[in-house]
């Protein structure tokens, strides 16, 4: 069995609750260690095998908890890594579009990450700022209304302040 499917085994197996909470404060932690990382050392791209890269980020052996971190930032990578056939040798260099994987950190809601101090030396604040108030505003529900003036969307060739609209 490969780490990919070893990864998504224990998310979505019949594993004892708590154990899975266990994994993924395990894979929390081990996550924000490898991200703080990744900021610390911008602009520098990491890269060599799977389990080089394992190692220089602080998952040390745990393959798949690093598989999984992999399946995260994928999203956020100029070049996606194939996760299905990662094995220990697989070559993968950490091309990280920075602000769309901020944007992702957002989607995710893990603040966790987008409030690591190591974000400074990776974008400016107001870069930041304005990534969370676009990412804040796509969720934003928004309605197209009628004028009062314009012609009622039921058909009625009537004005909207005089058919539909009238009531409201």
């Amino acid at each position: 069995m490969g780490y990919y499917q070893e990864w998504n085994d224990r998310l979505n197996g019949d594993a004892d609750p708590k154990a899975i909470n266990e994994f993924m404060e395990q894979y929390y932690a081990l996550e924000t260690e490898a991200y703080d990382r990744i900021l610390k050392a911008y602009p520098e791209p990491f890269s060599g095998t799977a389990l080089e890269l394992a190692e220089q980020l602080g998952f040390g052996s745990e393959m798949v908890v690093f598989t999984g971190f992999m399946d995260g930032i994928q999203s956020s990578l100029v070049t996606p890594v194939e996760l299905e056939g990662l094995t220990d040798k697989t070559p993968i260099r950490l091309d990280i579009d920075f602000e769309k994987l901020l944007w992702n950190m957002h989607e995710a809601k893990a603040d966790w990450l987008v409030e690591l101090e190591s974000w400074a030396g990776v974008l400016p604040e107001e870069r930041r700022r304005e990534i969370g108030k676009e990412n804040r505003s796509s969720h934003i529900a928004v309605r197209d209304r009628p004028g009062r003036n314009d012609p009622c969307p039921c058909g009625s060739g009537k004005k909207y302040k005089n058919c539909c609209g009238k009531n409201g």
